[in-house]
């Protein structure tokens, strides 16, 4: 595996001041868990991994809903409800609210995985997001 400890501010250069402080923020938080090294490759293997959900059986990954190229609008499964864009290279208004980033990762880690994600994976899913 892959993995480097990466300064976030580094792979958000170029990306809008909300974005970088809300993002930074985050990572933060998980260097106060002990989070020390932060993956893409790890964060995309999670992203596309399939768990099977309590509820309906069915095999379902983070790409279910929004889809595995990140530029392009997802739609949930369950709902139809579209889901804008999650690149932040097409939408310039992701990751920049941290309590959004935490209400989203909480919500959308239960429903996918059927837990809570933990500070590793949220921050190696973030780092999978951020440079797309």
């Amino acid at each position: 595996m892959n993995k480097k400890r990466l300064i976030p501010l580094i792979f958000l250069i170029g990306s809008n001041a909300a974005m970088a402080n809300a993002v930074n923020d985050m990572f933060e938080e998980y260097k106060q868990s002990g989070v020390s090294t932060y993956s893409e490759q790890s964060g995309k293997a999670l992203w596309n991994k399939e768990f099977k959900n309590k509820k309906t059986g069915k095999p379902q990954s983070c790409a279910s809903c929004h889809g595995s190229n990140l530029k392009q609008a997802g739609k949930h499964v369950r709902t139809g409800k579209p889901i804008e864009p999650m690149a932040p290279s097409v939408n310039s208004t992701r990751y920049t609210d941290v309590k959004k980033i935490k209400k989203w990762f909480k919500r959308n880690c239960k429903w996918t995985i059927g837990r809570e994600c933990s500070a590793q994976e949220q921050a190696d899913i973030l780092t999978y997001l951020v440079k797309q």
